[in-house]
């Protein structure tokens, strides 16, 4: 399998976390909630914890203090199949593809549910054709870009495509849900709006890099599942965020890495670029203490958390397009995202 294109796409609102903060003061809810929960919200929006902007599909910083089901149900609907059908259209382009050579479409997102499935708005925002297979994934949380990577690549080595289109798109703008526990307003301080796309050919082609596929790996370990997980509360999705996710990032993180070079027969050291989902500032401290890396192999996802904050399970096209934009070193690249269940994802791709 080759990545032949790649696309990304973020509301064109962009808020500073400056502007969130005076924004929470100003709403109803900084009365709701408890003294403790304003010097949460306070140390995440005014300290340096890896982000300075989100992209957010609101008009007003106002409407993110409308939380009701309906009125979250309907955000995620006008902007999740806009968003992927953008970042989708973007990568199709460079691959030199029509969309009328797209055979499939995989799209995953954990915060909104539609049926039928979001892969149907997807491609018919894009005008893909009736008879292109659609698949959705739901549920992975930030680890989903690998898990889809990897069903596209099941699609094309079973013969059955000869070109994929790979999707995350995650509007966690419509997940909003506020309380007084710290992981709650944690979330709310963290999360952005945008969506991811590839295209995956059986052969190289297009103007981008040449970019194989080798090989990859996953792990999931139901014994942390409570650690980092959405659940469903007063009709909405409300995010448990534990304080040993980061750790549980960074450990198996280290194993799915470990697994794939005892696999393949590689070293560490044979890697020349890191594309890392930037969890947050303290997941990314985390994967240099366990994986002896430094900051400036993560940069492309310190980066990207500056700018976007953690975009669930787009964040990992967002890094690698930034690698191919400032023109990362060729050779072996290593891919991996993690998130809910705890799971984790990793691969092995060679960049020339």
């Amino acid at each position: 399998m080759f990545i032949t294109g790649i696309g990304v796409a973020a509301p064109e609102k962009q808020y500073s976390k400056a502007e969130c903060w005076e924004a929470f003061l100003a709403s109803d809810w900084f009365d709701r909630l408890e003294p403790r929960a304003h010097a949460v919200a306070k140390a995440v929006l005014s300290g340096d914890n890896g982000i300075e902007s989100r992209h957010l599909a609101l008009d007003s910083l106002d409407d993110v203090f409308h939380i009701q089901p309906n009125a979250l149900q309907a955000r995620f609907l006008e902007n999740a199949p806009s968003l992927a059908g953008k970042a989708g259209s973007a990568a199709i382009e460079r691959s030199e593809l029509d969309t009328s050579r797209i055979d499939a479409i995989v799209v995953s997102t954990c915060t909104g549910y539609l049926c039928p499935g979001l892969s149907g708005y997807v491609a018919e925002a894009m005008g893909l054709r009736a008879d292109a297979q659609a698949f959705d994934l739901v549920g992975q949380g930030c680890a989903a870009a690998l898990p889809n990577l990897r069903l596209s690549n099941a699609l094309l080595a079973s013969g059955q495509c000869k070109h994929v289109l790979s999707v995350c798109v995650e509007v966690c703008s419509a997940a909003m849900y506020l309380d007084n526990d710290p992981g709650v307003l944690i979330s709310a301080c963290l999360f952005g709006d945008g969506a991811g796309a590839m295209v995956l050919s059986r052969c190289p082609r297009g103007a981008q890099r040449r970019i194989e596929w080798r090989h990859a790996e996953s792990l999931i370990d139901p014994a942390y599942r409570d650690s980092l997980r959405f659940e469903q509360r007063d009709g909405m999705l409300r995010n448990i965020l534990t304080r040993e996710v980061p750790r549980l990032a960074a450990v198996y993180a280290d194993q799915v890495l470990k697994k794939a070079l005892d696999r393949t027969n590689d070293r560490r050291t044979d890697i020349h670029t890191w594309i890392m989902h930037p969890g947050g500032r303290d997941v990314l401290n985390a994967l240099e203490t366990t994986m002896g890396l430094n900051r400036e192999d993560l940069r492309f996802s310190a980066a990207v958390l500056r700018e976007y904050g953690n975009l669930s399970s787009a964040s990992i096209y967002f890094v690698m397009e930034r690698a191919l934009q400032e023109n990362a070193a060729s050779g072996i690249w290593w891919l991996s995202s993690f998130g809910a269940g705890f799971s984790c994802h990793g691969a092995l791709l060679q960049v020339e």
